[in-house]
């Protein structure tokens, strides 16, 4: 009796095991200290803007070691990061508010292994190093927010339906509506109960008076889309700082967690998930000349805002509607290949939309960026955060025709200004305000020797099975040693091919699985001495060491891939990365120990007569 494997099966082991190497190699190379450099407006890097920075940084005395470009940006990289570092001050200073100058860790993989799609395997927190922050959403003043909305909708629901009103007034947990008689309560009523279902109608013990509560299906929808436009908006903004796997999830009912490893400008990633901001649509006031408005004071109803360039602009006090109103934007070209934006509100917006865009065709609208930058200030001592606003006009164009729920934005002048800002209209603005209750910093160096632990963890695991197996089973255990080489190889292939971010628990789970990857050869490895026992040839013995332990080794993987699955399913953050590590290294495991193992045995025993085992 033979033991051999047919040709497709050894070239399929053997392929697996290039494609493994070749994947796994990336993480062998490190990163390189790196600036990024986007520049506004701009779709494609030009030659001349890569010849700039490259002039300012070598006239500085720092050394490049390459440059890239690529997505609308340009990576600098260098050899230590004291030039990295001196180089971004540099170019922040020279290229002004121009460009957006982000410090990165870039992979130093070699070109030959990225044309391959080959990268390494994304570095957590604790292992890479970075900064954590823990963001706590204000529910109240999103609620508060939901209640200045639905003001300003009832005052305008009992304009139109012409229901006289002595006053519409937002108070502490509810609307005030005060009417002028019981026949426009009664009406005020109706109307109110047809078009807000989503409020609590009261009628107090005070004669033609309404109040109107949010009710609290409303509430927890208003602060469930909080939370959720909040987590869009700042993996948005954090975009801007260059980091290469942010972690940005949901904890609890009411706060965000931002993990950013890598990270080396902490100050700047503070400011930008500090920042509260939204959107307004306002009408242009063309009646009046913005110039004597500078010199005097503005026209009553009208305020002065700036665009982009600096200009100044006369835009309508009035609010048509918020960033919080639009439901969808999407970036395209109009009929005239231009670029636009496509714009979708809900219900309440569309209205208001629609009303103002059919009185006012032929008139400019705004779109307004209203954000408020958290500083933080020492007044006697003590440090006090205040909020200060800051309104830019980021897009003006002519209203061509009445629109409502769904028009488009044109007069941009780029398609990545159009994709910028739609991304804004559908996730720039804020929900709610947020403040940043817990920091922490992981440095570098403590970064380092984490990892420098965790691979001693690894090591130290790996040469301890591989001595044992060797003394133990002799030829079959360095045979059971190569495949463990191979499992470990193909793991770190596979969790660089689905780009996972590895932690200090992944670590723990990949040597959990080094122990665990030789219990299946230990298994088919003592079922073949058993039927040798008995008397069986060498050659039946191998064959049937494999066939009869297969069972056994597939339910105990098996059992134990399902503990990783309800790990993976239930817990978060840390038990996630732990239960991703395991759940490969079991697949892989089972692999390498049964096909790998007998591949390689085949080759020593499978073609030749065999008296004795060396096992």
């Amino acid at each position: 009796m033979q033991n051999r494997f047919p040709l497709w099966k050894n070239l399929l082991i053997l392929i697996v095991f290039l494609i493994g190497l070749i994947y796994a190699l990336p993480n062998l190379f490190g990163d390189d200290p790196s600036v990024q450099v986007s520049f506004s407006n701009v779709s494609t890097v030009e030659t001349d803007q890569v010849q700039q920075i490259e002039e300012l940084v070598k006239q500085a005395g720092m050394t490049i070691k390459e440059v890239e470009t690529g997505n609308g940006s340009i990576l600098v990289r260098f050899n230590d990061t004291n030039d990295q570092l001196k180089s971004a001050d540099l170019l922040r200073d020279k290229l002004g508010n121009d460009a957006t100058v982000a410090l990165n860790l870039a992979p130093a993989t070699p070109g030959w292994l990225r044309t391959l799609g080959a990268s390494p395997m994304y570095l957590g927190l604790d292992l890479r190093g970075g900064v954590h922050f823990m963001l706590e959403v204000d529910m109240d003043a999103a609620v508060k927010q939901a209640e200045e909305r639905y003001n300003d909708d009832v005052r305008s629901a009992l304009r139109d339906a012409k229901i006289r009103y002595q006053s519409v007034s937002q108070e502490t947990g509810y609307i005030r509506v005060k009417l002028r008689s019981e026949e426009d309560t009664n009406s005020a009523v109706a109307v109110l109960d047809k078009d807000f279902s989503t409020l609590n109608i009261e009628r107090p013990n005070v004669e033609n008076e309404l109040w109107l509560r949010i009710t609290e299906a409303e509430q927890k929808e208003v602060k469930k889309f909080a939370l959720a436009q909040n987590i869009t908006t700042l993996r948005n903004r954090v975009n801007e700082l260059g980091v290469a796997e942010p972690v940005i999830q949901q904890q609890g009912d009411n706060r965000i967690v931002v993990q950013l490893p890598g990270i080396q400008d902490t100050t700047r990633a503070k400011d930008i998930l500090g920042t509260t901001a939204t959107l307004e649509y306002r009408l242009v006031d063309v009646e009046h000349d913005v110039q004597k408005a500078l010199k005097g004071r503005p026209p009553v109803g009208s305020r002065i805002y700036y665009e982009k360039n600096g200009n100044p602009i006369l835009l309508d006090r009035r609010i048509i509607v918020t960033g919080d109103q639009i439901v969808d934007a999407s970036s395209g070209l109009d009929q005239n290949s231009s670029p636009s934006v496509f714009v979708t509100l809900n219900g309440i917006g569309a209205k208001k939309m629609g009303k103002m865009t059919s009185e006012n065709i032929g008139r400019p609208m705004a779109v307004v960026f209203v954000e408020y930058k958290v500083k933080t200030r020492e007044v006697n001592g003590e440090k006090v955060r205040t909020k200060e606003k800051v309104e830019k006009v980021i897009s003006v164009a002519t209203i061509r025709d009445a629109f409502s729920k769904r028009f488009q934005t044109t007069g941009l002048d780029s398609t990545t200004e159009a994709r910028n800002l739609a991304l804004l209209l559908r996730a720039g603005a804020l929900a709610a305000p947020v403040d940043i209750v817990e920091e922490r910093t992981v440095g570098p160096s403590l970064g380092q020797d984490n990892i420098d632990q965790g691979m001693r963890s690894v090591m130290v695991g790996f040469v301890l099975v591989l001595l044992f197996m060797a003394a133990y089973y002799r030829v079959f255990g360095l045979v059971a040693n190569l495949a463990l080489g191979f499992n470990l190889v193909v793991i770190i292939a596979i969790l660089s091919m689905l780009q996972a971010t590895l932690t200090m628990p992944g670590i723990a789970g990949i040597v959990l699985t080094i122990g665990m990857a030789v219990d299946a050869n230990v298994l088919i490895f003592e079922r073949i001495r058993e039927e040798i026992k008995n008397g069986n040839t060498p050659q039946s013995s191998i064959f049937a060491g494999y066939e009869k332990a297969f069972g056994t080794i597939f339910d105990a993987n098996i059992t134990t891939l399902l503990v990783a699955l309800v790990l993976f399913g239930f817990g978060t953050g840390p038990v996630k990365g732990f239960a991703v590590t395991l759940s490969i290294g079991i697949l892989s495991s089972m692999f390498t120990a049964i096909l790998g193992t007998r591949m390689v045995i085949n080759w020593i025993y499978g073609s030749r007569r065999v008296e004795k085992l060396s096992i």
